[in-house]
């Protein structure tokens, strides 16, 4: 199979519907459709967005769980030459405004609810607290009460109807490749998160060569439960399915009894997941009993243990992945050809058009082969973040980006992964920013310092711990610190386990500063 021509992802999707056009290109939620079929979707959804005055450069934002209307959406305003923003499902409302307002989305579309969240009624708080809406134009719905003002969903199909053909092909003869594409938000060692943004070009390229490494081919069909906000689902995923001419089988939301099923009934053939979506897959009662042999090649993270827990579960041309957000995904990426000693215990080669140096953490400089230093990138890098040059200065060095990984480099150029230089905790494969979780305990009034770690988790490779220095007088206790972390913010961020000391009970160096690696030791954690 040849690259793909395109520069765009409209154009992308164009040369697949000339090229494959009966191929299954999506199923979920009741809906098929080729990539002729799919095409023509998008581009009558894109009409929809011309007539609610979307434009070249406008920001659009989705909020929903993995629904054909996500993708559609996706398409279509990329298509027209704007920005699409992807919003985080588990976000708290409080986040939710954060990322609204940052973004400066214009539009927004979403569901009326996505399983605990009831999005209406928190834009409908949203509206009347603050200015968080005060950018937003329209907010586009799917589902909810008949009389609800946001408009409805269907009503893009019937506008589309006062648009014809030229204007949407105007706009997409508009589009460069070097034109952002996505907007993605990623937690960052700062408290708020921050917005990668990500270019067309580099958004197919990039993908066709992690699919190339996973020697996917037309025809493969991908069990999609990862979050399509997150960079694992619309970047990676997504495209280097989409570049080899796959289908997306989507399911709206992990469930590992529904994913079995769905596996089993659409024969899928790739996976891509987490660690923790593994193990669950593994110790479902109704593993047994499903046929999942239809899956074969896949792309997960996590330690010799975590890949070898996929691969028995069938998935023998299991690859390791490494890369972030910032990196279009994936970095480095292992063959499905490489030893399985090497499949297991590295993160693979540089991919195509992708540069790794170690370097001296403190001077940059590089090191040899062997050494273990931060972990820098250069290539299929992002063109910067949204509206902060202070963090561009912090992430790029003379072209580089640094990573804040560190890593060494054998001889046969694989990249041993060796923690991290910052201070992020990774969870079931998603980042937590320690300061954001610090600066919601800190709200509390019985707190008098908070300070957030991970620790080390076989499942989830680490879990959010904290560890609480009381105000005097105070007795603060872990399931109000819990309950008031699950009101502000995304489930995943709230600490699993607190720990109660006085501040002279804090490890400090000669001069007084904290030694927050040894913050574990208060859970019987050896320091990393």
């Amino acid at each position: 199979m040849r690259p793909p021509r395109a520069k765009t992802i409209p154009n992308l999707l164009d040369e697949l519907a000339e090229r494959y056009p009966d191929h299954e290109a999506l199923v979920g939620g009741g809906t098929r459709l080729s990539y002729r079929a799919l095409r023509a979707e998008v581009r009558r959804l894109a009409r929809g967005l011309h007539a609610l005055g979307v434009r070249r450069g406008d920001k659009v934002g989705i909020l929903m769980g993995n629904r054909p209307e996500w993708l559609l959406a996706d398409f279509a305003i990329t298509l027209l030459g704007a920005t699409m923003v992807a919003i985080n499902t588990w976000a708290s409302r409080r986040e939710l405004a954060h990322l609204l307002v940052h973004s400066d989305a214009k539009v927004l579309i979403t569901v009326d609810r996505f399983l605990k969240h009831n999005y209406l009624e928190t834009l409908d708080a949203l509206g009347r607290e603050g200015d968080a809406l005060a950018g937003i134009d329209e907010i586009v719905r799917v589902g909810g009460p008949p009389g609800h003002p946001a408009r409805r969903f269907e009503t893009l199909w019937e506008l589309a109807e006062t648009v014809d053909d030229a204007a949407i092909e105007r706009a997409q003869a508009a589009v460069q490749g070097e034109d952002v594409a996505y907007l993605l938000y990623t937690s960052g060692t700062t408290a708020l998160p921050k917005g990668v943004q990500l270019q067309h070009y580099a958004l197919i390229e990039n993908m066709w060569n992690i699919g190339e490494r996973l020697h996917l081919r037309p025809g493969d069909r991908l069990w999609l439960a990862v979050s399509l906000f997150w960079g694992l689902g619309c970047e990676n995923a997504l495209f280097a399915v989409m570049t080899h001419a796959g289908c997306i089988v989507l399911q709206e939301h992990f469930d590992a009894g529904d994913a079995l099923r769905l596996i089993e009934g659409e024969r899928c053939t790739v996976f891509y997941g987490t660690p923790n979506m593994v193990h669950a897959l593994e110790r479902h009662p109704e593993r047994p009993a499903r046929d999942i042999s239809s899956l074969r090649a896949g792309a997960t993270l996590g330690s010799p243990e975590q890949i070898r827990r996929l691969i028995d579960l069938g998935v023998s041309e299991t690859c390791n992945i490494y890369g972030l957000t910032e990196t279009y995904g994936n970095s480095n990426v292992t063959d499905v050809d490489d030893p399985l000693e090497k499949r297991l215990n590295t993160v693979g080669r540089a991919l195509p058009g992708t540069e790794i140096r170690i370097a001296d953490p403190e001077t940059l400089a590089p090191l040899p082969a062997g050494s273990v230093g931060e972990i820098l990138v250069r290539g299929y890098v992002t063109v910067g973040y949204y509206k902060d040059p202070e963090q561009d200065a912090r992430a790029f060095h003379d072209g580089w980006f640094r990573t804040g990984d560190l890593g060494l480099l054998d001889d046969a150029g694989f990249l041993h992964f060796r923690g991290r230089l910052k201070e992020m905790i990774k969870t079931g494969g998603i980042n937590v920013s320690p300061a954001e979780v610090e600066a919601v305990l800190a709200e509390v009034a019985g707190v008098e310092l908070a300070y957030v770690i991970g620790l080390p988790d076989p499942e989830r490779d680490q879990r959010v711990a904290a560890v609480i220095v009381p105000r005097e007088g105070a007795t603060p206790d872990a399931e109000a610190l819990a309950a008031h972390c699950s009101a502000h913010l995304a489930a995943y961020k709230v600490p699993r386990e607190f720990r109660f000391v006085g501040a002279g009970d804090l490890p400090l160096t000669t001069t007084g500063k904290l030694q927050k690696a040894r913050l574990g030791e208060f859970f019987g954690a050896d320091p990393p």
